[in-house]
């Protein structure tokens, strides 16, 4: 048989670094190391029960299990405006400039198809999440990467952006709250960033899925800054601020010609999704009230974080204690070449699994995340195993 070769795009890209890592710390676990997880960002925490009881009852219909339109459920669309209006006092028509989607990968997706031929650049940040870079590369986009900075709050340093040549970038890459760094919004940002985007043509897409947690203050958005929607979009999600990952609900909004576009792209990948999920979203969003989101995003990231800086503090790292979401990013000591070193010996010493900050780009390079979606015991179990490992160590 004539030999079979795969599509050049495979060339640009790796599997997932959670997709490699998870498989080797299966082998470890069949071999009996019972590793804990402290890498991925997946709440371990359940929906509302109002929420999940949407799902059964809609489940239980037996006319609730056709195709769905891919512009998403009127309730859902509605429920996402609400949710605006009441948390970011933003006001979308949920007709025309809202998009549910299956979560912000998705989002990622469509939004470069529909803004970006092969060769058009994009601006990434440096660090920052990597599907920006991964799926910018299969789609043919050009990468060009904004640092992201310690010393400047991990902001944008529009300094050195208004320096770069602009002419072939389409999009640009924000995610505030900041996933890894997690530097908090800031409306400035968010003013200089819509200005950039109107100055250059550039439409600033940012990721929005981190503004519950830990953050008890104004719930922020850039489409709170006047003329945003004419320049920029917004993801957000229900993974964090909701718990429901596995249930891939997301959402982008914009102006209506900016979400025509999107849809047209969605709507020859997709078939809409099970009205169950969508009813039940829409529940979530209307009924998880304040005492809700205390509990579950603030409370329970608050307890879970402090032990996790004391892992931080064992194993030397310096962090900023101001930093929100749902995870703890830390500098590692000079005495490591890189951050790898330090995450590859806690993984096979201490049996505990970190991420190393080199994924989300070279500035994470001395730097190690933890993530805070593990039960307390669990995160209690960790610390006192690098305790261990630290001591047998020196």
């Amino acid at each position: 048989m004539k030999s079979v070769k795969p599509a050049d795009r495979l060339s640009a890209v790796q599997e997932y670094y959670f997709s490699r890592k998870l498989k080797e710390v299966a082998m470890l676990n069949a071999q009996g190391q019972d590793i804990i997880s402290l890498a991925i960002g997946s709440p371990d925490m359940p929906p509302s029960k109002q929420t999940v009881d949407k799902l059964c009852e809609t489940a239980a219909l037996p006319t609730a299990h056709g195709y769905q339109p891919t512009v998403g459920i009127p309730e859902l669309r509605q429920a996402m405006a609400n949710f605006y209006k009441r948390w970011y006092d933003v006001d979308l028509d949920p007709k025309t400039e809202i998009q549910p989607l299956i979560g912000s990968k998705e989002g990622i997706l469509h939004t470069t198809l529909a803004f970006c031929n092969p060769g058009d650049e994009v601006l990434v940040p440096n660090p920052g999440y990597p599907t920006y870079t991964s799926l910018s590369k299969i789609l043919g986009a050009k990468i060009v990467n904004y640092n992201l900075r310690e010393d400047n709050g991990w902001q944008p340093d529009f300094e050195e952006l208004e320096k770069m040549n602009l002419d072939r970038v389409k999009l640009m890459w924000t995610n505030y709250p900041n996933m890894p760094t997690g530097g908090n919004a800031r409306m400035e940002t968010y003013e200089k960033l819509v200005d950039f985007a109107r100055r250059h043509g550039i439409v600033v897409v940012n990721d929005n899925p981190y503004s519950f947690i830990l953050n008890e203050g104004k719930k922020m958005s850039i489409l709170q800054v006047p003329g945003a929607k004419e320049c920029c979009i917004e993801f957000n999600s229900m993974s964090k601020s909701h718990n429901m990952p596995g249930w891939r609900v997301g959402m982008c909004a914009s102006n209506p010609e900016f979400i025509s576009w999107i849809l047209k792209i969605k709507s020859n990948i997709d078939s809409g999704t099970f009205r169950g999920i969508q009813l039940a979203a829409a529940e979530a969003l209307n009924t998880n009230d304040d005492a809700w989101h205390k509990e579950y995003n603030v409370e329970n990231y608050r307890r879970r974080r402090k032990i996790a800086e004391e892992i931080m503090t064992v194993l030397g790292c310096t962090f900023d204690p101001s930093q929100v979401g749902m995870f703890l990013w830390g500098k590692i000591p000079e005495k490591y070449k890189d951050c790898e070193e330090l995450t590859e010996r806690v993984l096979h010493e201490a049996r505990v699994f970190i991420t190393p900050g080199f994924i989300f780009g070279s500035n994470g390079q001395r730097y190690i995340r933890i993530s805070l979606c593990a039960k307390d015991e669990k995160i209690k179990e960790a610390l006192e195993r690098v305790k261990r490992s630290e001591m047998h160590s020196k």
